[in-house]
């Protein structure tokens, strides 16, 4: 953390798209599936899990940081060096493994009952937060907070890259809808007002923090509590750890009810095995993929570093919104039967001349750090792009209760806005990003390319079998003859040969 963070976390927030657009549906992976086919449905699905297990094993540490604050400790105290292992997963955290037992028995209870829970430990949080900010700000100082930006804009940049992190879940509401009365309503003021309140609170957070304390002081696993034991206020950092295990207990449990509902749907459609799908009957609730993710979350965070953590969860992150804002496209300007060959073209090479500049633009970024030509070749044809497709595209589709507003300048900059804070992270969490894109791949054309394939052809026979049940039952109530009767089965049963 430093100085000009209500720069950082609102650029951070200018990225997620409105995921509310298929906002009756159980999450973005029906979203791939639906626009961009199952193989981009896929790899999309698969970040998806990674960006939940990683973000909840990360959370999970934050946990033993502070609960070792907590005890008068050290951050690291509780946790055991394993000298033997590569540096960045030597550092053993049996408490949080600990603590995703806890929440795995939590979250398999019931929906309603772990919904309740989580409305009494928002109370709590909320007194703690207002605590933290008006307390933080009595021992604020002005003098922390120059220089405003020691890193300049590239650390700005480079921060909300990072603070992705912070924004991981938000689309977990989404994931609610068969839970709510009226979808098309609630799950886009959910969305939508859950960022803003969220950035809203980030920011003041981040002020106050830094205008604690010097941003050089800042501890980077309890940040709070050490910024109030800086100050002197010894107390007050029991306050805040108290709180922040609430609180990341609190996000724990509802990351655990929407990873384990994004499994279920993806076993729904046979790319993994459909055991993941089965749902309790007793708790109403999907015991087998809630144990299955909340296993490979307490495997990650035993081992891993946070600040591994943090980087490859922007990757996996940034590239499902930039996905979510191509499928947004994809929907508005395309439906499959009306969409002329031409207009599909055109909407193709815009989207295409979009996400080439937008990918110049950040590379231009990350390798010359004081030119300033590239920008202007970039940054126009992006505009020209997207007014292109404003203007010479017309739109297929028309949402009929909610919709997101300017397309396509809206999720154009939401895919400009990804792909370069894409640019602004190292190599090495690249590296880790394309070996689970490799894993991905091996099993998808091993396993999931034939699982859905035969998936989608049983749906399909099955569709067949419904519609000849449908009209054979409408066959007995007509008063038509007989000889029309058989007519019409015979022309269906030569329609499914």
């Amino acid at each position: 953390m430093r100085p000009a963070p209500q720069s950082s976390y609102p650029t951070s927030s200018l990225a997620p798209p409105p995921c509310s657009l298929f906002s009756a549906t159980p999450s973005s992976l029906l979203k791939f599936l639906l626009q961009l086919g199952d193989f981009v449905a896929f790899i999309a699905a698969g970040n998806i899990l990674l960006e939940y297990v990683i973000g909840g094993a990360a959370v999970a540490r934050s946990w033993t940081s502070y609960f070792a604050t907590l005890c008068n400790h050290k951050p690291d105290d509780f946790r055991i060096q394993a000298h033997n292992l590569p540096d960045g997963y030597n550092q053993l955290d049996p408490i949080s493994i600990g603590i995703i037992i806890c929440v795995c028995i939590l979250a398999v209870m019931s929906t309603k009952g772990s919904s309740r829970l989580n409305y009494i430990a928002s109370v709590i949080h909320i007194i703690v937060i207002a605590f933290i900010i008006i307390c933080g700000l009595i021992n604020a100082s002005v003098k922390n907070y120059t220089p405003f930006a020691p890193f300049g804009v590239r650390g700005v940049f480079k921060a909300s890259a990072v603070l992705f992190f912070a924004y991981v879940g938000f689309d977990a509401v989404s994931t609610m809808a068969e839970e709510t009365k009226n979808p098309g309503r609630d799950i886009p003021i959910g969305l939508v007002g859950s960022m803003v309140i969220t950035t809203l609170i980030y920011c003041l957070l981040a002020v106050t923090l830094c205008l604690m304390t010097p941003y050089k002081s800042i501890d980077p696993d309890a940040p709070f509590s050490r910024a109030f034991e800086t100050v002197g206020w010894y107390w007050a950092e029991y306050v805040v750890a108290a709180g922040a295990l609430k609180g990341m207990t609190s996000v724990l449990l509802v990351g655990a009810v929407g990873q384990a509902r994004y499994l279920t749907h993806i076993a729904r459609t046979h790319m993994i095995p459909p055991w993941f799908a089965k749902v309790d009957p007793k708790t109403g609730t999907p015991i087998n993929a809630t144990v299955a993710m909340l296993a490979a979350t307490a495997i990650i965070a035993f081992f891993t570093k946070l600040a591994i953590l943090s980087d490859l969860l922007s990757i996996s992150t940034l590239f499902i919104f930039m996905l979510v804002s191509v499928a947004l496209l994809v929907r508005r300007y395309y439906v499959d039967g009306e969409t002329s060959a031409a207009n599909c073209n055109k909407l193709v090479v815009f989207i295409f001349l979009i996400l080439a500049s937008s990918g110049a633009t950040s590379g231009y970024w990350a390798v010359n750090e004081d030119g300033w030509i590239g920008y202007c070749i970039t940054v126009p044809l992006w505009v020209l792009s997207t007014a292109g497709l404003a203007f010479f595209v017309p739109q297929a589709r028309k949402p009929k209760l909610w919709g997101v507003p300017l397309v396509p300048w809206l999720p154009s900059s939401s895919i400009a806005i990804n792909v370069f804070l894409l640019g602004s992270i190292d190599k090495d969490s690249y590296i880790r990003f394309l070996i689970w894109t490799a894993m991905l791949l091996v099993y998808y054309f091993i396993f999931g390319l034939h699982a859905s394939y035969d998936t989608a052809k049983a749906f399909e026979v099955k569709e067949k079998e419904e519609t000849v049940y449908i009209m054979a039952e409408a066959g007995k109530d007509s008063s038509a003859d007989k000889s029309s009767t058989e007519a019409a089965a015979g022309g269906i049963k030569s329609v499914i040969d």
